[in-house]
């Protein structure tokens, strides 16, 4: 069975490492691209695309601000990731 495109959902679009950092990034606020640039150590063309995917499956969302271009965390489809890893809770008691 073909894997799921990482456009699809949360599950596809948190399996990538990278992606699971800007989302740690974006827990305290919003960031221009540049910021999460130097955080990162990747070039402003790998965290767009890395942004796109995460705004595709609406992880995150972003405001004008001027010329800049802040992004936020936006939790809400995390939920369901939530939801199932929360069957496993009893694993670690």
């Amino acid at each position: 069975m073909a894997r799921a495109a990482t456009t699809t959902d949360a599950f596809n679009a948190v399996a990538e490492p990278w992606r699971r950092e800007i989302l740690d990034l974006l827990v305290d606020g919003e960031r221009p691209v540049n910021d999460l640039v130097e955080l990162l150590g990747l070039t402003q063309p790998q965290v767009s695309k890395h942004l796109r995917v995460l705004r595709e499956v609406d992880l995150v969302r972003v405001r004008d601000v001027g010329r800049r271009r802040l992004y936020r965390l936006n939790p809400e489809p995390l939920k369901p990731l939530q939801e199932w890893l929360g069957q496993y809770d009893f694993a670690l008691i």
